[in-house]
């Protein structure tokens, strides 16, 4: 959840709040309240956030973050020391490293690399993006392995046919690549896009193949 959609809610309680309290209302209706304010604190309260890595892979060494919500992030970008950098202030909450705790995910993507794994089984926290990049998020998770879509594609799917350069500009800051298949996405003209992990289109092209995707990529 993004910072401005989970502030709202929590804004709009204690102005009630207020009211509330300044029109000397019912004691019934003011402890109510209370209680909906201390719902919502908890609510956005940031939990343990665990993650663990995988050294080698044929995309490189990729690292795993999960909440109690699900997984939340997964990177193959940088560093271990640049993945907990980046994600611990965007969640205002410190990172502890745990196998145990990020060994399913980290289980389902080393055997869905290695190609005996089709699918992933996992819950997914999406607490870190907005409502039009969740839904270009879903509709990407709805390719079905071995097929691709266009920016455009996903743009109509998701009720917004104008969009596909934003559609693009979402799936470029997609915080669980590969779980979420951005790389089933291509560009209008079926070439390749773009693509944020290691090495670009050329990780891009890998996963593709390793779905059963031939592309004709000159490198």
């Amino acid at each position: 959840m993004g910072d401005a959609e989970g502030a709202a809610p929590l804004n709009n309680l204690l102005r009630g709040l207020d009211r509330l309290l300044a029109a000397e209302a019912d004691p019934a209706a003011a402890e109510a309240a209370r209680r909906r304010v201390h719902q919502a604190l908890d609510a956005e309260a940031p939990g343990p956030i665990y993650y663990d890595s995988l050294s080698t892979s044929p995309v490189g060494p990729l690292y795993v973050a999960v909440s109690d919500r699900g997984v939340l992030a997964l990177d193959f970008t940088g560093s271990e020391a640049e993945f907990v950098g980046r994600l611990a202030p965007r969640l205002r909450a410190s990172l502890r490293r745990s196998a145990d705790k990020a060994g399913e995910a980290l289980e389902q993507l080393q055997a869905y690399l290695a190609g005996r794994r089709t699918a992933f089984d996992l819950p997914l926290d999406l607490r870190m993006t907005r409502e039009f990049q969740r839904q270009v998020l879903m509709a990407a998770l709805k390719i079905p392995r071995g097929s691709v879509a266009t920016y455009g594609q996903i743009a109509s799917r998701i009720g917004r046919p104008r969009a596909a350069r934003a559609v693009g500009q979402a799936l470029g800051h997609n915080p669980l690549p590969i779980i979420i298949p951005c790389h089933r996405v291509l560009a209008s003209d079926g070439s390749l896009g773009g693509y944020s992990g290691r090495d670009g289109v050329r990780t891009k092209a890998r996963l593709l193949e390793l779905e059963g995707v031939r592309y004709d990529w000159h490198w």
